[in-house]
């Protein structure tokens, strides 16, 4: 799905999707560079905890709720990465990055299907490893949503980095909310959602679908933790999981799907959201004292800026908080992309330079900072206030 109209609605979509083709104009201003169409392998930034990764894919449905968005296709249906500390030994196969096909059409929404092959992007080298023993243990576990219309791939780096510092992440895509995602059968969903977004015929019932794109992940990411934690687990490592010490967090929409989440749920302890419009706004009661880090873009995100729903939920929170924005960044700065473009030769974004190794160490640093903090008891100094060692990263007391 390509973002073409240029509306109020189509504006408002675009805080919540691809940032697509804002996020590219500029490498599509030139002649595609040969990197970009010969690299021959693209890895992704090695994990920096103590521990292997394991990981494991599983298929849950939700035999209580239809579809909102296909509501003849049945039960919700997801797909989650579990992402989690292993025992060392020999190592087994690495995870692949996505199949070739959703690779292809996430580069086609973003107008780099002529730019970058599919097969380039697919065949990624990660870190997790399939099958991996699990380290022995009782472990915080992370909810990770992605953006809208993003698979959940996008995160990997910093699922990865997570579950080698201690972490269980379960990073989940939700059924037609992303540009395309692999289902059990063969199946490739696309982002029916995003499709409804753009045809919404003003403003208001634009974020309205953005609402409930949000509130929906919610219960989504709540159904993830009932199987995940509750009496007939659906992961066969479910017992490495402390589920007094859990945590949402997302990209974009995801990331005001944590915020949605823990509104929803009580069990969540800690939320993140990064560079994400919050669609849901805050009661009076807030989040009941539980610590939230939001965590943007300064361009798009600072105290005053066009979306004023930071500035809404800023006033809201009623725990420990933070509201960080990052010089240099891009929406995309805390997912994968900036490290990827770098190796495919794709050209900087001048709006945006910030190299891929500062945009991963910021967004790893930070996050895992957040949950030492806040799920293990463990005072970050890093949180307190501006540091030599970042001087990206702009403590914002608004």
């Amino acid at each position: 799905m390509r973002l073409r109209r240029r509306t109020a609605v189509a504006a408002l979509a675009t805080m919540a999707l691809l940032a697509a083709p804002t996020a590219t104009a500029h490498a599509l201003a030139g002649p595609a560079p040969a990197a970009a169409t010969s690299a021959a392998t693209v890895e992704l930034p090695r994990p920096t905890g103590p521990y292997p990764v394991g990981t494991e894919v599983l298929h849950l449905t939700d035999h209580d709720r239809t579809d909102p968005w296909v509501p003849e296709a049945g039960d919700r249906e997801l797909m989650v990465s579990l992402y989690y500390p292993a025992r060392s030994g020999r190592p087994s196969a690495t995870a692949p990055y996505m199949s070739t096909e959703e690779a292809r059409l996430m580069l086609a929404a973003r107008e780099l299907d002529g730019i970058v092959p599919a097969d380039v992007v697919s065949s990624t080298s990660t870190h997790a490893h399939t099958g991996a023993r699990a380290a022995r243990g009782h472990f915080p576990l992370v909810l990770l949503s992605p953006g809208f219309g993003t698979p959940r791939a996008t995160l990997t780096s910093l699922a990865e980095d997570l579950a080698s510092r201690g972490y269980v992440v379960a990073s989940v895509d939700h059924a037609y909310e992303s540009t395309g995602t692999a289902f059990p059968g063969g199946r490739i969903l696309t982002c029916a959602a995003c499709d409804e977004a753009e045809a919404a015929p003003d403003e208001a019932a634009a974020r309205e679908v953005l609402r409930t794109v949000s509130t929906g992940r919610a219960a989504d990411l709540s159904f993830v933790l009932d199987r995940l934690t509750g009496p007939r687990p659906a992961w066969q490592h479910s017992r490495m999981i402390d589920r007094h010490r859990v945590a949402a967090a997302g990209h974009s929409i995801g990331g005001s799907a944590a915020a949605s989440t823990m509104l929803a749920d009580p069990r969540v302890d800690a939320g993140i959201n990064m560079d994400g419009t919050f669609f849901e706004p805050l009661p009076a009661t807030g989040l009941d004292g539980r610590p939230f880090l939001m965590l943007g873009t300064e361009a798009g995100h600072h105290p005053g800026s066009d979306d004023k729903s930071w500035d809404e939920v800023w006033q809201g929170l009623d725990g420990w908080k933070r509201w960080l924005t990052v010089k240099d960044s891009g929406h995309f700065t805390f997912t994968d992309t900036p490290a990827l473009g770098e190796q495919l030769g794709l050209p900087t974004d001048p709006t945006a330079p910030l190299s891929g190794d500062r945009s991963t160490r910021i967004t790893r640093d930070y996050v895992s900072a957040f949950l030492d903090q806040h799920l293990r008891g463990r005072h970050q100094p890093l949180l307190d206030g501006p540091t030599a060692g970042n001087p990206e990263v702009v403590f914002n007391r608004p």
